[in-house]
């Protein structure tokens, strides 16, 4: 019987939102396993922090500041990753927006716009450029990052959820159209994770209650607790997984 391979030795991996919480930790997680690493965000002293981290722990990393609501910054990361490495063989769109806390009669015109910018655009593109690049090479793994709220949106955060519904529809599309050319397309569905982007969630009481009560685990998660599923998807030993939604909520959705 042969061995489940989670390796990811010889393997070219984006990780954009890269600089903190959940990319931070994928980021550095992939590259324990061998991947040499992209590591994006929106400002360079923040890629470069976590790139000279891995370099520190013995592995592989490049620092590149992207900002994915804008498609001059990601044709500009892609043109820049082709020229040093020439493929990519996995992509995880982690980078996200939630400007607005509150009803959704409430939000304004610019907020709505930033949150699909950033969420929906934003993914799509770094996708669309990615399998470019897997087709030529015939293989990849694409990996989104959604969360619980695309299944309901939680309270005043319905846009948000609005969003993330649409990374979830989004990898079933490139599932679907990408897979007679071996290139994968899957999706993290995160409960609550304690990073800086949840931490009005975090701090609120009334917030958290209405999450850990609901949770049968009785607690949120830390952003390692997201790894596993990254590396399971992003490696060989996922070679037949596409267009899955993988739950990692502690049983919230149970």
């Amino acid at each position: 019987m042969s061995v489940v391979d989670f390796s990811l030795s010889n393997k070219v991996a984006i990780v954009t939102g890269g600089s903190r919480g959940i990319g931070e930790a994928i980021a550095k997680a992939f590259a324990e396993q061998g991947a040499t690493v992209i590591v994006c965000s929106r400002k360079q002293d923040s890629v470069d922090r976590v790139a000279e981290e891995i370099k520190a722990a013995g592995g592989a990393a490049l620092g590149i500041a992207c900002h994915t609501g804008q498609s001059a910054a990601i044709e500009a990361l892609y043109a820049r990753v082709k020229q040093e490495f020439g493929r990519v063989d996995i992509l995880v769109n982690n980078a996200a927006a939630n400007p607005y806390f509150g009803p959704a009669v409430e939000i304004t015109e610019a907020a709505f716009d930033k949150t699909f910018e950033v969420n929906v655009k934003g993914y799509f593109l770094m996708a669309q450029h990615a399998a470019r690049m897997m087709i030529e090479q015939g293989s990849g793994s694409i990996i989104n990052i959604a969360s619980i709220a695309g299944f309901s949106p939680p309270p005043m955060q319905g846009v948000y959820g609005v969003t993330k519904s649409a990374v979830i529809a989004m990898t079933k599309m490139f599932a679907k159209e990408l897979g007679g050319v071996g290139v994968r397309c899957n999706c993290i569905a995160p409960g609550l994770v304690e990073t800086k982007f949840a931490q009005v969630l975090i701090d609120s009481p009334e917030m958290l209650e209405h999450f850990t009560s609901r949770t049968p685990m009785g607690r949120h998660a830390q952003p390692s607790e997201l790894v596993g599923a990254a590396i399971y998807l992003a490696s060989d030993a996922a070679s037949y997984t596409s267009g899955a939604v993988l739950t990692v909520d502690g049983g919230y959705t149970a």
